[in-house]
């Protein structure tokens, strides 16, 4: 018997609880506005094509949250301001909206509205000073209009409504404002019987979550954080609340039974996190399969997964597979996804053109079933065995990277699916009733991880993480010493501690990942540790009123995750705020270096380097700048053939007297770019390259990783950048070290 490839593609649904207790009231409007952009659209395009089928995975605190926005007793400040006649608004308000109304990918969901360019354009080159004393009451109302407009799904634009008000385009007026929600609550009630009907229809598998999301492994025991870091800093106090387990798999049992009347099969751990502690619970509640990242799997098996230069696995039979954990309370099987084809669309499919990039992942599947057909001993042109290739990631976020929200990407994609002969789409429980897993994975040998880096890292470890999972431990342990508060009697302590549990708050504190409501997340978590102390009528500690962390301006920093910026030279603020940063001027730097740079940004995907110089506000190449900018690269502990920098009078210090490999060249004044990699006996040797430089506001470079063959998938490479005239030593930066760079 042959078969085709299969893949599984899951995705994962999920918002953190934004309702405080303390007043009732939402403080971030995100459940409400994904829920017009992301979670029907999703799952309706799909319908169209009754071939695919596919999983979906929605965490019970979003589905609570978009039911009570469907009941509309959900109020949040953005809602707030949209339901308000703008002839009295308050300063403070005006300045919030001017603030924070421009929350939008402005490529995406901003630019291709010319009423809400032109507005976020008087924002950025005006100011906001200037906004807040010229507005009148229409651009206001506008805005807010516009706010939530760009958050409909093009799949909705055809509704005469919404179309009626894409049209238009300005003048709209607090009927229009309210008529807009109104919408916004239409399709947010239709979510979850789409998702029931296309279940039932067999098209869909729904499967669900620990209640708020908490990470169970680290609920088990935060020692859990040495697993893969022995050295792993770890709170004051250890967390074992392993009872806390079997409530949030029960709670989110209930609830999908309720909304989807049978049992869930399948399980997404929050964060992709597993452990051997936690596997008795998840069998015991009945769930038949859970799914974790190809790092788990590595780890497990001792084994680091190789690709080859296209990014195809070499040993493929090891990850699209199956798995059978033995547990004492039954087995469970786990399936792991493809951490780079994932990415590939979470991360880097935005920044291509649609038809291309689906085609590009096509070409990545018909790649491991070539792979897989290599290696079976009969030879053959059709595969001998059921291999299943998992596709598990984020089905919100990162959809307004990509041009309609990704509707040209999905349906191209679906299109070649569809049609094509060597791949089928499947449910992953449709794949494990054809073809039960058989290879065994004892529970006590599963990796204690996640889906980041198979570490816990990014939720325990950091100061200010530490601290805040000190507090939650203090605040579990107030409702323990209160045995008579059970969750009958005393629901709210409950909940609050449910919510403070998830584990969105961590990821959020400390190093690591950033964004303009870090503020807004620290007040949250700590607004659910206090509902739990007053539900408790116990004093609220002091330290649970202070942030956890100042929420300062940012020094230096590594990326928070993947860039895509358009290489123009203007250095817009959201295409490089995620990206790495080092402060070059004011606080650092020698002199005249303060004065000519003021700092680097770094930042990668899976297709390019990306740096940013900022110069001096209005300097001029030749004139107070040098000409050229020189970017070389070191590798170190490689054999390889390097050679000095080549460019004249260069100081005989480190970093500068290494030896580098590659070497990329920008004229500033005519932004012309060449490209060198070391040959032998200390020579250079020109090569064809694709890196794109712009220089108007500041200098941005893409440098292709085709042009870098040198490097591997999870290094890091360093990368010095030398000014010069004319080919003469003038200064480089960042001084004394190297910009470090991780390649995916």
């Amino acid at each position: 018997m042959t078969h085709p490839l299969y893949v599984a593609f899951i995705w994962h649904q999920h918002q953190p609880l934004y309702k405080s207790n303390l007043d009732g009231e939402y403080r971030l409007p995100w459940v409400r506005l994904h829920g017009t952009k992301d979670y029907l659209d999703l799952v309706l395009m799909l319908e169209r094509f009754p071939k695919l089928h596919q999983t979906v995975n929605l965490v019970p605190s979003l589905i609570l949250q978009i039911e009570d926005y469907i009941a509309g007793t959900a109020f949040d400040p953005y809602l707030a301001l949209l339901l308000s006649p703008v002839e009295t608004l308050r300063p403070e308000q005006q300045q919030f909206i001017i603030e924070h109304f421009f929350d939008a990918q402005h490529h995406t969901m901003i630019d291709p509205h010319p009423r809400y360019g032109e507005l976020y354009g008087q924002r950025q080159d005006k100011g906001r000073d200037w906004c807040l004393n010229h507005w009148t009451a229409q651009d206001y109302s506008d805005l807010l209009a516009w706010h939530n407009l760009a958050w409909f799904d093009p799949l909705f634009w055809e509704d005469l409504e919404i179309a009626n008000w894409l049209e238009r385009g300005k003048g709209y007026t607090l009927s229009d404002r309210q008529r807009i929600y109104s919408k916004q609550r239409e399709i947010l009630s239709r979510i979850i019987p789409q998702h029931r009907r296309m279940q039932e229809a067999g098209q869909l598998e729904i499967t669900t979550t620990p209640y708020t999301h908490p990470i169970l492994p680290l609920l088990a025991d935060t020692n859990a954080g040495r697993v893969a870091l022995p050295e792993m800093p770890l709170p004051k106090y250890r967390f074992r609340w392993a009872e806390d387990i079997p409530r949030h798999l029960r709670r989110a049992k209930q609830m999908y039974r309720d909304r989807f009347g049978c049992n869930p099969r399948g399980l997404w751990p929050s964060e992709q996190s597993v452990s051997p502690a936690i596997l008795p619970y998840i069998t015991e509640q009945g769930f038949q399969w859970i799914c974790a990242d190809e790092a788990v799997l590595g780890w497990t098996l001792h084994h680091f997964f190789h690709r080859d230069g296209s990014g195809t696995l070499t040993e493929p039979e090891l990850l699209y597979r199956p798995y059978r954990l033995e547990t004492p309370h039954g087995d469970l099987a786990i399936v792991f996804r493809d951490h780079r084809l994932s990415d590939l669309i979470g991360f880097t499919y935005g920044n291509m053109e649609p038809q291309r990039a689906a085609i590009d992942l096509i070409g990545h599947l018909e790649a491991i079933g070539r792979t897989l057909k290599s290696h079976q001993q009969q030879g053959g042109t059709a595969l001998e065995h059921p291999w299943l290739v998992t596709i598990a990631l984020d089905g919100e976020n990162c959809w307004e990277f990509y041009q309609e929200d990704g509707k040209p990407f999905l349906e191209s994609l679906y299109q070649i699916l569809s049609e094509h002969p060597a791949i089928e789409l499947v449910t992953v429980s449709e794949f494990l009733d054809r073809f039960p897993p058989t290879v065994p994975l004892p529970a006590h040998q599963l990796h204690s991880g996640s889906w980041v880096d198979g570490s816990f890292s990014t939720w325990i470890g950091d100061s200010a993480k530490n601290r805040a999972w000190d507090l939650l431990i203090q605040a579990r342990q107030t409702l323990a010493n209160q045995p008579e508060a059970t969750e009958e009697n005393n629901p709210e302590a409950w909940e609050a501690l449910y919510a403070a549990e998830g584990s969105d708050w961590f990821w959020w504190f400390g190093e690591g990942h950033s964004s303009n409501q870090d503020a807004m997340f620290d007040q949250l978590f700590r607004e659910h540790l206090t509902t739990l102390y007053q539900a408790l009528n116990q004093p609220v500690p002091v330290e649970v009123r202070q942030p956890v962390e100042p929420h300062l301006p940012r020094g230096d920093h590594r990326p928070d995750g993947f860039i895509h910026p358009v290489i123009d030279g203007i250095g817009d603020e959201q295409d490089w705020n995620r990206a790495g940063r080092i402060e070059i001027g004011g606080a650092r730097g020698t002199m005249h270096q303060s004065t000519l740079v003021q700092r680097l940004w770094y930042g990668v995907d899976h297709l390019n380097l990306y740096l940013r110089v900022d110069f001096k506000t209005g300097a001029k190449p030749g004139v107070e700048l040098p000409s050229e900018a020189h970017l070389l690269w070191f590798y170190p502990d490689r054999p390889m053939p390097v050679s000095p920098a080549p460019i004249a009078e260069l100081p005989d210090q480190p970093p500068l007297n290494y030896l580098f490999r590659h070497h990329l060249g920008i004229n500033l004044l005519t932004q012309t770019t060449w490209f060198q990699e070391a040959i032998g006996y200390y020579q250079w040797h020109s090569r064809v390259s694709r890196a794109q430089a712009a220089f108007d506001t500041c200098l941005e470079v893409a440098i292709p990783w085709a042009d870098l063959p040198a490097v591997e998938p999870d290094w890091t490479l360093r990368l010095v950048v030398i000014l010069a005239d004319e080919g003469r030593y003038c200064s480089y930066l960042p001084e004394n070290k190297f910009i470090p760079v991780d390649v995916p």
